[in-house]
């Protein structure tokens, strides 16, 4: 990669960086697209990014961001206009420049999951499905399974009341599906999600009790990075079959570069 004084600039935000599959993932593309471009990672602390927003809106070769935790809902008050999806969960996972100036923001995770999801093999319509973690990406992901079709949805999150508010909020948007919160039982549901981070950190326990699965049960991971998880691990070992967290954020990728106008991603 030759970086110009004309190379357009694009980044993610995020508290850790390290971990993060986004920059080599652009960078690639980029370089096989021939695009004068580069894609940077910027680590802003969780509560500091009003501070580093100023900033990053005058320069003026920065054309959009990426934006993953813990900054997901912290960016929304300081975008100029939300699309439709980013407007249903209060999230946002993708930041673009507008022509006539300021920021619009959208969130992908969820059809980025879903997509993943289905591509793999695994579709969503008619499924029963357990999904633990109802935060920034969670609702998104719940939203986009619920839009997809599946049968019913049962929600957990170790955050008082964070998964009945999300039940009533897919309830209002879409009466025909069932869904509730309760705890985090895989017994006899189709596919079962981990939108938590349990398994970023090594030593992080399992989101839920591993040893209730059963095949033909299908279990999928958001962590992209390690994509072999110990949920994926423990779920192969008890013969499921798994989606790695790599499908969604591939899959999250396709749908946010079409959005900031990158042609050809899967060329």
């Amino acid at each position: 990669m030759t970086i110009t004084g004309r190379t357009r600039l694009m980044a993610i935000i995020g508290d850790p960086v390290a971990p993060l599959r986004s920059p080599a993932l652009f960078n690639e593309r980029f370089a096989r697209l021939g695009m004068d471009a580069a894609f940077v990672a910027f680590e802003v602390p969780a509560g500091e990014l009003p501070a580093a927003w100023g900033g990053l809106t005058r320069l003026r070769n920065l054309d959009g961001l990426v934006i993953t935790m813990p900054h997901k809902e912290a960016v929304v008050p300081l975008l100029d206009t939300l699309g439709p999806t980013a407007r249903r969960t209060g999230t946002v996972n993708t930041v673009r420049r507008r022509p006539e100036g300021g920021w619009e923001g959208e969130m992908f995770d969820g059809e980025g999951f879903r997509d993943g999801l289905e591509r793999a093999g695994h579709p969503v319509r008619g499924a029963a499905i357990l999904q633990v973690g109802c935060g920034a990406a969670g609702r998104a992901i719940a939203h986009a399974l619920a839009g997809a079709g599946a049968a019913r949805l049962l929600l957990h999150d170790a955050a008082p009341g964070r998964a009945s508010a999300l039940a009533q909020a897919l309830s209002e948007a879409h009466p025909g599906l069932s869904v509730a919160g309760g705890q985090p039982n895989p017994e006899g549901l189709d596919i079962v999600v981990n939108a938590t981070p349990l398994g970023l950190r090594k030593g992080d326990p399992l989101p839920f009790d591993a040893s209730r699965l059963r095949p033909p049960q299908v279990v999928a991971d958001v962590i992209p990075n390690p994509e072999v998880t110990p949920l994926i691990a423990a779920a192969r070992a008890a013969g499921c079959a798994t989606v790695t967290g790599r499908s969604m954020h591939e899959g999250q990728a396709r749908l946010a570069a079409a959005w900031l106008g990158i042609a050809g991603w899967e060329g």
